[in-house]
């Protein structure tokens, strides 16, 4: 099913879907295997109707992809859910950045300290040099998103960040 045809052009919906920081960690969870609303719940720590709300904002939008039903341990219908990688390619909105990092530091804290690689690194960059290094970078992660999942292959999330730094910034 092709989401992306079926939905009527909406940014604001889109970005309205995308403005929380519990969703954005759902569609993480969804990334390369699908959840049912139970499974995403737990492993969030959250409350099911409250994860169904946003599954269902998310799906809705079509972030997120209902798979067949299948039947749980006890002879329960359970939907599943799988990412359609579709916040991959959504323009910045108002507030994106804050909601990235939030659902990322929520994310590192889960995350063994040994498996957290991090560099901080202050840079002068002509402008052509500024856009050579993002158009690198943007090459490269558009790579990462378009790969087939490594079977077997451990999760990672990355968060890049650039900014100016305004506190280095000449004062006029």
């Amino acid at each position: 099913m092709d989401h992306m045809t079926e939905l009527a052009p909406d940014p604001d919906a889109d970005a309205r879907a995308l403005a929380s920081t519990l969703r954005l960690r759902i569609l993480r969870l969804c990334l390369d295997e699908s959840h049912t609303n139970r499974e995403i719940a737990e492993r969030l720590g959250k409350n099911p109707a409250t994860v169904l709300h946003h599954v269902r904002t998310l799906v809705d939008r079509g972030f997120l992809a209902a798979e067949p039903v299948r039947r749980g341990a006890r002879g329960s219908r359970e939907v599943p859910y799988r990412a359609t990688g579709r916040s991959w390619r959504m323009p910045p909105f108002p507030g994106k950045q804050q909601v990235m990092v939030n659902a990322f530091l929520e994310e590192l804290a889960e995350a063994p300290e040994q498996s957290v690689e991090m560099t901080r690194l202050g840079v002068r960059l002509s402008p052509d040099e500024h856009a050579e290094l993002v158009g690198r970078i943007t090459d490269f992660f558009a790579e990462l998103a378009e790969r087939e999942p490594t079977p077997g292959g451990d999760p990672y999330s990355i968060l890049f960040a650039m900014h100016l730094d305004a506190g280095r910034m000449e004062r006029p």
